[in-house]
C-alpha cells in the first residue's frame, strides 16, 4: 500500500509504522496476513482473484485448526490479520475466530462488499474491536452493480457503509481501477467526503482469477498516469481544506515512483522526504512483508498469486512456512533483485519498487521474473536510455480454445 496522503500531505494513519519505519529489514519485517476465511461469496465479481460463489466448498479450515493458526502467527508475531473471502461475514464463527486473534495480541481488519452489513450486524463488528472495515465498490450505481454481478449490490453496500459509520467504526472504500470504471473516481472521493468515510484506496488490476481475463481491462498508461494525477490532486485538495482523509494506492509500485517524480518538479524538498518514505518502505512486498492464507490452509506469497504454494498451516507452522528460503521461489522472493528481467531489472528505482507484482508478469510473460507489464512509467524515467541493454519478454502464444 502507498499512502497517497503520508507522502504528499504528511497525515499520518495507524498503519503507517508497518509501510514507513527506519529500521525495518526483511528478516526483521513480519508480514499482514490475508486469510481466505472461506470462497463462499453471495456475489460474483468478475475481476474476483479467489473465483468465489455462493457454495460450499470442501477442506476450508476448521475453527479448531483456524485457532491453531492464530496461535502460530502469535508466535511468529504477525501483526495484523486480514479476513478476507470470499465474504468474511458468511463465516459462521468470524467473530469467534476474531476474539481469538484479539486475545492472542493480533489486530484484525475485515475486507468485505459490505451488503450483509445491517444495522445489527455494524454494532457486532464495532463491538468485536475489529480495527478496521474495508467495503469494496468499483463505481457508483449501475456500474457497482455490473462488476459486482447483482443488481442493487451499490445499494446494500451503501446502507453498510451508512451503518458503519453511525457506531463510528473505521471504515473505508476499496475500488479497482479498470479501464470501465476510472470516470467514477471522482464520484468516489465525493461519496467519501459526503458519507465521513474515513479512508479510500484505490487498487490496480492484477491478473489472476476471474480478473486473468481482464488484462485489455487495464487502464492505458496515459490515462492510468492522468488517473493516479486525479487521485493525488484530490488528497491533497481535501488536506487543505481541512478534510483528513486516508488515501492510498494498492498493487502497483509505479505509483510510489510516480508520485516522487511529481513531487521533483514542484518541492524538490518534499520529493526528498517522499524519497526517504520509500526507501524505508522497499516497494512490493509480496513474500516478504504480505502473505496470504487460503480457505485451505494454503500458504501463499499475496492473496492474487495462488498457483504458487508454499505449505500448508495444518501441517507447518506458519512461521517456519514463511522463513523456508530452501524453496527457490521463497528464496528469491525475498532476494529477488538479481532475479528479475526486462525493464525492471534496468530501472534505477529498483529499490523503491521492489519489480511490483510477479504475478501479473507471470500472467502476460509466462515468467514470473519478467518485468511488471502494467508499470505506466517511461524508458526515460526510469533511467534506461538507448544504450542500456535488456531483455525484451516475448509474450508467449495463447492457448487455443475449445
Amino acid at each position: 500500500m502507498i499512502s497517497i496522503t503520508r507522502l504528499l500531505c504528511d497525515l499520518e494513519s495507524y498503519g503507517d509504522e508497518l509501510r514507513y519505519r527506519a529500521d525495518m529489514t526483511s528478516s526483521s519485517r513480519r508480514p499482514i496476513v490475508v486469510w481466505n476465511v472461506s470462497r463462499r461469496c453471495n456475489l460474483s465479481c468478475i475481476h474476483c482473484y479467489s473465483n468465489s460463489a455462493n457454495a460450499e466448498y470442501a477442506n476450508e479450515l476448521t475453527t479448531d485448526q483456524a485457532k491453531a493458526m492464530i496461535l502460530d502467527l502469535e508466535e511468529f508475531r504477525v501483526p495484523v490479520l486480514l479476513f478476507s473471502g470470499g465474504e468474511p461475514l458468511m463465516r459462521k464463527d468470524l467473530f469467534e475466530l476474531n476474539a481469538f486473534a484479539h486475545a492472542h495480541h493480533i489486530r484484525t481488519v475485515i475486507s468485505t462488499n459490505g451488503t450483509l452489513i445491517t444495522k445489527q450486524a455494524a454494532k457486532q463488528i464495532k463491538n468485536a474491536g475489529i480495527d478496521y472495515v474495508g467495503v469494496s465498490l468499483d463505481g457508483i450505481g449501475s456500474r457497482n452493480d455490473m462488476f459486482r454481478g447483482r443488481q442493487g449490490a451499490f445499494a446494500l453496500a451503501l446502507e453498510g457503509i451508512r451503518n458503519l459509520v453511525a457506531v463510528r467504526q473505521k471504515v473505508g472504500l476499496r475500488f479497482t481501477i479498470t479501464r470501465h470504471n476510472y470516470p467514477d473516481i471522482r464520484d468516489i472521493f465525493k461519496l467519501v467526503e459526503d458519507e465521513a468515510i474515513d479512508r479510500v484506496c484505490f487498487y490496480h488490476l492484477v491478473y489472476s482469477g476471474r480478473g486473468s481475463s481482464m488484462t485489455e481491462d487495464d487502464l492505458p498508461r496515459a490515462d492510468m498516469r492522468h488517473c493516479i494525477d486525479s487521485i493525488c490532486d484530490w488528497a491533497e485538495s481535501m488536506f487543505k481544506r481541512g478534510i483528513h482523509k486516508e488515501v492510498l494506492t494498492v498493487d502497483n509500485h509505479a505509483d510510489a515512483v510516480y508520485v516522487y517524480l511529481r513531487a521533483l518538479k514542484n518541492d524538490p524538498r518534499k520529493a526528498q522526504e517522499i524519497l526517504t518514505l520509500l526507501r524505508y518502505n522497499k516497494g512490493n512486498a509480496s513474500g516478504i512483508a504480505i502473505a496470504n492464507v487460503d480457505n485451505q490452509g494454503n500458504v501463499h506469497a499475496d492473496q492474487f498469486w495462488q498457483s504458487h504454494t508454499f505449505g500448508n498451516v495444518t501441517k507447518r507452522k506458519f512461521g517456519d512456512i514463511w522463513m523456508d528460503t530452501s524453496d527457490d521461489i521463497m528464496n528469491k522472493l525475498k532476494n529477488r533483485a538479481s532475479h528479475i528481467k526486462g525493464r525492471c531489472s534496468r530501472c534505477k528505482y529498483l529499490d523503491l519498487c521492489n519489480a511490483n507484482f510477479r504475478a501479473r508478469a507471470e500472467a502476460v510473460y509466462g515468467d514470473m521474473w519478467q518485468q511488471d507489464p502494467a508499470c505506466y512509467l517511461s524508458d526515460e524515467e526510469i533511467g534506461i536510455t538507448e544504450e542500456t541493454e535488456y531483455e525484451i519478454p516475448r509474450i508467449p502464444a495463447k492457448a487455443p480454445q475449445g
